[in-house]
């Protein structure tokens, strides 16, 4: 009798070793090979390639040419939550495979079941396939949140087989699985949230999705670093990437798409976490600078832009005599090593000594900003903190800035200026090479409900007009 054959696979990269090793040779990882041990039957490999054929769509069939394609567009399916329809780039799409991760107890389960509540009422029926919790427990949440007689089917299953099974019994028109590092399959002996056991579980939920044409949600657990856990190929094989973000102490959460096959990249959704579960929030801006201080030095208003969505977010900036012999520098919801750079531009170009000086950078609300368009705010804030100077209400800024102290142009400047237009502002500080575009209006425009635009090119000069 042919033994079986034992493979041990590292959890971090991937790498397979015939036998069990306590550093992983590839990424020197410790302690994180596995054993893994697939139950082969004869002609396995031929039966599975002719299956993962079939379930991409019926029988093969050979190439075509390009030119004799004819483009199609489907109707997206609406999830019923406007902001979630925003970052999936308009709706869901007809057999699409969808991976939301986020922090434990972020709101990933409450979110869907909220849109598969709204999608069975108004589109079909949706099974929701949960392997953390029973029946019970999801149906105490949906009375919290006022799901009503929608057409939700409820399975508390682990077995992908069975799941499966379930899909082809209910047609529904939805999947959700919460989550996949909690399926497994009777292919392997290893544990649940092992490499192969997620990358079959994702591999035949693509199958599923592809070839019958279902639209699926794939729940996904999230490391320590906050990175998606499991195989990186586990983000390729899905069209949309979703990461649910929010600060705990915050009442907003962030929907971030970081890949998205059907929409654009960067897309971002707001929701409100309340008692009765997430509600969308149309107006950002206004919900981020509710509570801006008036006329308080240190404060400045950036107008950034995720996705196609721009948002007005307060910075704020705190600048005091160091009392150790070392400055601190910290930044939240900023890049520190990126502050740190600004710091060295303003004393250097700017001539502002704050060698012996803490500084702490702060984005209000909870917000993340990693775009360049960034720095003129920052630059700005640390330097009306330090002068003790505010910066004159109504005014905006977005700018990058290079280390010869320049201020470059940044993409979208349209739709910046609009933003800021809408929400009140009369004065925009932006970069000179968005003016002289032309796609933009001259400097000094004050027409009614217009901002007046300002071009600046060097960090000095924008200092000189917003703190004089």
């Amino acid at each position: 009798m042919k033994t079986p054959r034992t493979v041990f696979v590292c959890q971090e990269c991937g790498s397979q070793s015939s036998k069990w090793l306590g550093r992983c040779p590839d990424c020197s990882a410790w302690n994180s090979l596995v054993e893994e041990r697939p139950l082969e039957a004869p002609g396995a490999a031929g039966a599975a390639a002719v299956g993962h054929r079939y379930a991409l769509g019926g029988t093969a069939r050979g190439s075509v040419r390009y030119a004799d394609i004819e483009a199609s567009t489907t109707d997206r399916l609406p999830s019923g939550i406007s902001e979630f329809d925003r970052v999936l780039g308009g709706g869901i799409v007809p057999g699409s495979l969808v991976l939301l991760g986020g922090e434990p107890g972020i709101g990933k389960s409450t979110l869907l079941l909220q849109a598969a509540a709204r999608f069975a009422e108004t589109v079909g029926p949706v099974l929701y396939a949960s392997g953390e919790e029973s029946e019970h427990q999801i149906k105490a949440r949906g009375d919290r949140l006022g799901i009503g007689q929608a057409p939700l089917f409820l399975l508390a299953e682990t077995c992908l087989e069975r799941i499966l099974e379930e899909v082809a019994r209910v047609q529904p028109r939805l999947l959700i699985v919460d989550s996949v590092q909690t399926v497994f399959s009777l292919k392997f002996q290893s544990a649940p949230g092992s490499i192969g056991q997620v990358r079959e579980a994702a591999t035949q939920f693509l199958f599923t999705a592809k070839g019958q044409n279902i639209p699926t949600f794939l729940v996904g657990h999230v490391t320590k670093d906050g990175n998606l856990a499991g195989p990186k190929a586990l983000e390729h094989v899905v069209d949309t990437v979703l990461y649910f973000e929010g600060e705990r102490h915050h009442a907003h959460r962030v929907v971030r798409a970081v890949k998205n096959r059907f929409g654009a990249v960067s897309e971002l959704g707001v929701f409100e976490m309340t008692g009765s579960g997430l509600k969308a929030v149309p107006n950002p801006s206004a919900l981020f600078l509710a509570e801006r201080p008036v006329a308080t030095p240190g404060s400045a208003v950036l107008s950034c832009l995720e996705g196609s969505r721009p948002l007005l977010v307060e910075v704020q900036a705190l600048v005091s005599t160091s009392s150790y012999g070392m400055a601190r520098r910290m930044a939240v919801g900023f890049e520190q090593s990126r502050l740190t750079l600004l710091l060295a531009v303003l004393e250097k170009r700017a001539g502002l000594q704050l060698a012996g000086d803490d500084v702490f950078v702060n984005v209000a609300g909870g917000m993340s900003i990693e775009e360049p368009a960034a720095d003129l705010a920052i630059v700005t804030a640390v330097a009306s903190s330090l002068r003790n100077r505010p910066i004159a209400m109504g005014t905006a800024v977005c700018g990058e800035i290079g280390l010869g102290g320049e201020v470059r142009g940044v993409p979208q400047a349209a739709l910046r200026i609009r933003e800021a237009e809408q929400m009140g502002f009369t004065r925009m500080l932006v970069p000179a090479a968005n003016v002289e575009a032309g796609d933009l209006r001259a400097t000094g425009d004050r027409a009614e409900g217009r901002a007046e635009l300002l071009g600046v090119r060097s960090v000095g000069e924008a200092l000189d007009l917003l703190l004089s």
